[in-house]
């Protein structure tokens, strides 16, 4: 037999356990897909630069570092760009020397892009004779 105090004691628990609940699982998906865990800049070659996806269409590509030519296995860095300026400028410079900032999360979202590392602007675009075309501001 539940007197009143009983219930309202359920109650009580009940919400608190609640609130912890979705205090855990919102830090987890902040953690998990909106922290930068890293920032940085690479270099090299753009190798593809495409606009794709089922239901969310987003931009990717595709860069072969630098200082990595004459390896068997060439090291690539894949990525995901959200801003179309950004966007613009690598799909007009497809092929060419480059250098780009980019944010790293742990996961990654499907509205953000598919992979981890997202490219947030571009620093350098370099033609083969070394001339800068587009340089920092």
């Amino acid at each position: 037999m539940n007197t009143p105090n009983t219930v309202k004691k359920k109650k009580k628990w009940l919400s608190r356990v609640v609130i912890i609940f979705i205090l855990l699982l919102s830090s987890f998906l902040y953690g998990r897909y909106y922290f930068v865990v890293g920032r940085g800049v690479n270099a090299g070659v753009l190798n593809y630069f495409i606009y794709k996806g089922y239901v969310f269409k987003t931009y990717e590509g595709k860069m072969i570092l630098s200082g990595f030519k004459a390896n068997i296995q060439s090291n690539e860095f894949e990525f995901s760009v959200v801003d179309e300026h950004v966007a613009k400028i690598l799909s007009d410079n497809a092929g060419r020397e480059i250098r780009v900032h980019y944010k790293e999360y742990l996961g990654a979202l499907p509205w953000r892009g598919m992979q981890r590392k997202i490219v947030d602007s571009v620093l350098q675009v370099s033609v083969a004779t070394g001339e800068t075309i587009i340089s920092p501001k």
